[in-house]
């Protein structure tokens, strides 16, 4: 159980001027684990980089720390020291948790250095000339 979630380092670039625009931006994402340590008992501390790389534009990084309960935290800490690899599910339920955190704080910055998020963002439609197949009813956003 993942109990909190830290950064430690913002590191964010934009290597061409916000006029250069190209025609198609290709977006990265990447998180990569760089260390698990056993402290307590239980307690795993997992250290981490997110990156969102624009190839030429530029590129989010964020380093932060993880804290997590785990009744087998000895055992996990003791395979990443020697194989450099975790259970997969666990292993998917932590990069999952590192995506939840970074993304967001992702778009905050991209916005600020004038990238495009680092995600897609919904797009509203409005017309009268619905899809076919979709339905009518729903929320309404104003």
């Amino acid at each position: 159980m993942i109990k909190a979630i830290k950064l430690k380092t913002i590191e964010a670039r934009r290597y061409v001027e916000p006029d250069d625009k190209p025609r198609q931006i290709r977006i990265d994402h990447n998180s990569q684990i760089s260390q698990v340590m056993n402290n307590a008992e239980k307690t795993l501390i997992i250290e981490f980089q997110y990156t969102a790389s624009y190839g030429p534009i530029g590129m989010i990084k964020l380093d932060g720390t993880m804290f997590c309960e785990e009744n087998e935290a000895k055992q996990l800490a003791k395979e990443w020291q020697t194989t450099r690899k975790m259970p997969d599910q666990f292993a998917s339920t932590i990069h999952t948790a590192i995506m939840h955190t970074c993304v967001p704080e992702a778009v905050g910055i991209a916005k600020d250095l004038g990238l495009p998020p680092p995600i897609p963002l919904p797009q509203v439609r409005l017309g009268s000339d619905p899809k076919k197949g979709q339905s009518q009813s729903g929320i309404e956003v104003a």
